[in-house]
């Protein structure tokens, strides 16, 4: 009986009333589920951003021009955006290389530069010898570099530093000035195409197949991915850190070369004082919007390649909307500290 009289069971639990509810819950984990779901939501979203961000934003910029950019959606327009494009591709490639390692290479647009004055330089003896003075030109710098990084030990940062400075020199004492291009091998070259596709296009294509391929297929690649994600580790594995770290540069070289070749045949002019100028800027965004961590270890070309073509989107945008051409530095700037915001976040957890 309860002290009221009442029935009570063999508990003495006053008949009629409910046990109240075991539970192994502690205290505090809804609020700690609720918190933990918020994170993982939170993750998802980083790691789409970073995945997947870089397309969403040419899809994005796309249909804004289509909408509200005159002219925008003719195919002189597009093949124009294409054109402008392809230098700027095949000099991010080269970068992505380079971060991959968990390096730099800050003297790409330099070497775009010494290749415009060598190109300028031996075009008399036929623009086979031009292109090649260009791109061993582009080879030099490249050795340079990978030996300042990987033999001298000198931060990848501050070594291209150093050659970003000499290569623009060493072009302005070959070339001090701005000189036209007269060849007809090069007028082709610039201007040409196969099937209303320009050849530069097909070239910048060509070369990102051949760097996702040697990246994600070739043994070169699984080292660069090694050495990236830890080079200590990479060394106790008996990997030739060095040579590899060297050829990376060497490439990078190459391809800005390669890249410095194509921007003077379409603009049939050389102009060491101007080619390449900030290119550096341009390439690193590429890469690391595309999703090719700054820290290393893994490359993504296919977001590389997306990564360049918003640039050229932005630009055009601002351009075409009367923007002044210097808010396009200061939009790469915020797409550059908000991929890396992004990439770090999700590294935390």
């Amino acid at each position: 009986m309860t002290p009221t009289g009442g029935p009570v069971t063999r508990t003495g639990r006053p008949v009629g009333t409910r046990c109240p509810r075991r539970t192994n819950r502690p205290e505090g984990t809804m609020t700690e589920l609720s918190l933990a779901r918020g994170t993982v939501d939170r993750d998802r979203v980083l790691r789409l951003l970073q995945g997947y961000g870089v397309y969403a934003g040419v899809v994005v910029l796309l249909l804004f021009n289509l909408a509200f950019t005159p002219h925008f959606a003719s195919a002189e327009n597009f093949r124009t955006q294409a054109v402008q494009v392809a230098p700027v591709l095949i000099v991010a490639l080269g970068m992505a290389l380079a971060i991959g390692t968990e390096g730099v290479d800050l003297s790409v647009g330099s070497v775009m530069a010494l290749s415009t004055s060598l190109l300028s330089l031996y075009l008399g003896y036929g623009p086979w010898i031009a292109v090649l003075s260009a791109v061993v030109g582009g080879i030099v710098v490249g050795l340079a570099n990978g030996a300042l990084i990987a033999f001298v030990g000198v931060q990848p940062i501050v070594a291209t530093l150093a050659l970003m400075v000499a290569a623009r020199g060493l072009a302005l004492v070959l070339l001090p000035q701005l000189k036209d291009v007269h060849d007809p091998g090069m007028a082709a070259l610039g201007s040409g195409a196969v099937l209303g596709i320009p050849y530069l296009v097909l070239i910048a294509v060509a070369l990102a197949l051949l760097v996702a391929f040697a990246v994600r297929r070739s043994t070169f690649g699984r080292q660069l991915l090694a050495i990236g994600d830890s080079r200590p580790a990479a060394r106790l594995a008996g990997l030739p850190v060095r040579r590899v770290l060297i050829l990376v540069y060497v490439c990078s070289g190459v391809l800005a070369a390669i890249a410095g070749v194509l921007a003077t045949a379409r603009l049939t002019a050389s102009d060491p004082t101007s080619l390449g100028t900030l290119m550096e800027l341009s390439a690193i965004t590429a890469v690391v919007v595309g999703g090719t961590p700054l820290s290393g270890g893994r490359v993504r070309i296919g977001g590389t390649v997306a990564g360049a073509v918003l640039i050229q989107l932005l630009t055009t945008t601002l351009i075409k909307h009367d923007l002044p051409p210097s808010w396009t530095q200061i939009a790469q700037a915020v797409v550059i500290v908000g991929a890396v915001y992004a990439a770090r976040e999700r590294g935390k957890r």
